[in-house]
């Protein structure tokens, strides 16, 4: 390894869910977001194609700085994620693009349609549910059709928090809202009254 790729910075933060994993690297990897559900989409973007050819991945969701990448269920975390890391350095270092422009998704009007609806979705339906359970799930933002959401109350460090989001809060969303690209937990849950989950990495 070159001096140079020895000096880009990458932590790995596992998430919630067990097959997803951010990396979060010291610099910008692509400005904007660009989301790649498969192979084919990631034609014409260096680092995703790279990433792809990586036994294991299965999804990757570039943003800025952060990289996150969904692995497959046969796949284990410890060996994948110092192959991504190697990957993000090497398309990095060796400079050039790193997504391709037309992937990158577009902001603007359309996150703050998304918004308004998603906090509404959230107001009417989603948090009265949950209440009774003694969780509320708030709306941080929503940037290039990403959403970001954090789980409070008894949702914070709660065992079925990944169920809950997957199968009801994320679902509902997709339905009712066109144009979300991912959903994303950006709760501590090792902070949780009863935290179940603690960062691997």
């Amino acid at each position: 390894m070159s001096d140079q790729q020895a000096q880009i910075r990458i932590i790995a933060k596992p998430q919630i869910n067990p097959l997803k994993c951010d990396f979060e690297v010291d610099r910008t990897i692509v400005e904007g977001t660009a989301y790649f559900g498969d192979a084919a989409a990631a034609s014409g973007s260096p680092l995703v194609e790279k990433l792809f050819a990586l036994e294991g991945t299965d999804q990757v969701l570039v943003r800025d700085s952060m990289l996150t990448l969904t692995r497959t269920p046969d796949t284990e975390w410890p060996d994948l994620a110092k192959q991504v890391g190697a990957v993000i350095r090497e398309c990095l270092q060796g400079g050039g693009v790193t997504v391709h422009p037309d992937a990158l998704a577009q902001g603007g009007a359309e996150d703050d349609r998304m918004r308004d609806a998603i906090q509404t979705i959230l107001d009417a339906d989603i948090n009265p549910a949950i209440a009774s359970h003694g969780g509320v799930i708030t709306l941080l933002d929503v940037q290039n059709g990403v959403v970001y959401v954090r789980m409070g109350g008894g949702c914070q460090g709660c065992a079925s928090s990944t169920a809950t989001l997957k199968q009801g809060v994320e679902q509902s969303i997709r339905d009712r809202v066109p144009g979300v690209v991912e959903i994303l937990d950006t709760t501590d849950h090792a902070a949780g009254s009863n935290p179940y989950y603690s960062p691997a990495y």
